[in-house]
């Protein structure tokens, strides 16, 4: 990431895959397998492996021309930073998650595992999300909470069941329950989860159809 860091301290634009909308704001930090932006008074985490071109840019605005910016929300005390690092020092904070589709998914991380992580959401409550397909983390200040809410309208628990080293392995670990996969964002991704087996999952749809998914393209689960 050498190449990136000529950008440092300057407004750049990015390209995610997946995402719609371009992110543009000042490069603040660069790693090997992250790069950091400061936008709209947020900071912005963004993993290198969704960034599909990355461009220098004019500043949105007086701020970010003259580097006036808050200290980083998450500890920033490491000499470097990596996604894993991030991941862990954002735990119990509130943070907002891009994954997939039009939306945006806020909550906290409970849980961290090799390749997945554990997420409560009010909306949603517990996804398990796959790291490797999260576009970008924007964690908030201590004191905000989702929609406003008072803390004791989402207690932040654990998910009661036993969690899996890796992904697949806690996809097998909910063989016969009904599943939602990357939020719903198809009719398809909902439904009784039959088998999880080499790579391959079998869910039986609405219609009692059998549909075929490979695992590295599932992006989250949650049971509704």
């Amino acid at each position: 990431m050498n190449i990136v860091r000529s950008f440092l301290n300057s407004t750049v634009e990015l390209e995610l895959s997946g995402r719609p909308l371009q992110i543009r704001g000042k490069l603040v930090d660069v790693a090997g397998d992250i790069i950091v932006l400061y936008a709209a008074n947020q900071f912005i985490y963004v993993p290198s492996l969704h960034i599909q071109h990355l461009k220098p840019s004019d500043p949105v605005d007086a701020d970010e021309a003259s580097g006036a910016m808050p200290p980083p929300p998450l500890d920033s005390t490491t000499e470097s930073i990596s996604y894993r690092k991030m991941l862990m020092n954002a735990k119990g904070m509130f943070v907002e998650l891009y994954i997939t589709g039009n939306q945006s998914i806020h909550g906290y991380l409970t849980s961290i595992m090799n390749d997945y992580f554990v997420f409560y959401s009010p909306t949603f409550h517990h996804v398990f999300i796959s790291m490797r397909h999260v576009k970008y983390v924007i964690p908030y200040t201590s004191q905000a909470t989702p929609y406003l809410l008072p803390k004791d309208h989402f207690p932040v628990k654990p998910s009661s069941l036993t969690l899996a080293r890796t992904f697949e392995q806690q996809l097998k670990k909910l063989e016969n329950q009904f599943v939602i996969l990357d939020l719903g964002d198809n009719p398809y991704k909902i439904g009784l989860l039959r088998k999880v087996e080499d790579g391959a999952l079998e869910l039986i749809t609405a219609n009692g159809a059998s549909v075929i998914l490979h695992s590295e393209h599932v992006k989250t689960l949650h049971l509704p």
